[in-house]
């Protein structure tokens, strides 16, 4: 078995055609790399103990997955990792997040000690294979960016728990968009994932903030319902970690 996979996405695709990258930056016998949009599709090939989510704008080099697997032997206890980001451009760092009940999520400060924490940064997060067989698949019907933070909020009902390390760093080209769990275009899916996962009265007042998604959620409500049971259908969170992870 390989130790890490590195599912990567963010591809501009044109209806009839494929716009992936040929070749992997690097290989090794103990790395599999899957390029493309569903993240579905790339899980179905996996076969790693890990499994890295990598937007294609982020650097996955050797020093990056050493530093992750010295965190994972480091803790065992935990089941999936939520990598700090360096922006090339702007020489600034950006987190995981934690729950805010009244943005839904904030980004951890930029000093922030190791912690767990609701979500990564949505364009980088790696979790093992074992969580992932409990918490099944992504959420395709959201968009890309939100399915990250969708399926780290279910993962805590699989029993699982996200772990922010200060000195787990990952590079990107550019600059780091640090709305796209929040901004105009996924908001309602973002509304959508909340409330699965932590249902209405967790959520008020987000909701309350965004009454148009509110009203979207309303109309959606039994889809959205039927998903939510699913998710917490026999839920190992426990109260006092989810206060841990405000």
């Amino acid at each position: 078995m390989r130790q890490f996979d590195v599912l990567v996405w963010g591809f501009e695709e044109e209806p009839g055609k494929n716009a992936q990258p040929s070749t992997p930056p690097f290989t090794d016998d103990a790395l599999g790399w899957f390029f493309g949009n569903d993240l579905n599709a790339s899980l179905l090939k996996s076969e790693a103990e890990w499994i890295v989510f990598a937007h294609k704008s982020i650097s996955i080099d050797r020093q990056f997955l050493n530093d992750l697997a010295e965190c994972i032997s480091s803790f065992p206890m935990v089941d999936a990792f939520a990598p700090r980001i360096l922006s090339a451009k702007k020489h600034s760092f950006h987190s995981g997040y934690r729950l805010d009940a009244a943005n839904g999520l904030s980004m951890l400060d930029e000093n922030a000690e190791m912690r767990f924490v609701a979500a990564p940064h949505p364009l980088i997060a790696a979790f093992s294979r074992r969580i992932i067989q409990r918490t099944g698949r992504l959420d395709d019907s959201l968009a890309l960016c939100v399915q990250i933070a969708d399926y780290s909020l279910r993962m805590l009902h699989a029993g699982g728990k996200m772990f922010s390390v200060p000195y787990l760093v990952a590079n990107t080209h550019g600059n780091v968009d640090d709305t796209l769990y929040g901004n105009r275009e996924n908001i309602d899916d973002f509304t959508f994932a909340m409330f699965k996962s932590l249902g209405l009265s967790k959520n008020l007042r987000f909701l309350l903030r965004h009454p148009g998604s509110l009203q979207r959620l309303w109309k959606r409500r039994k889809d959205l319902e039927d998903k939510r049971n699913k998710a917490i259908l026999l839920s190992k969170l426990d109260k006092k970690f989810l206060a841990d992870l405000g």
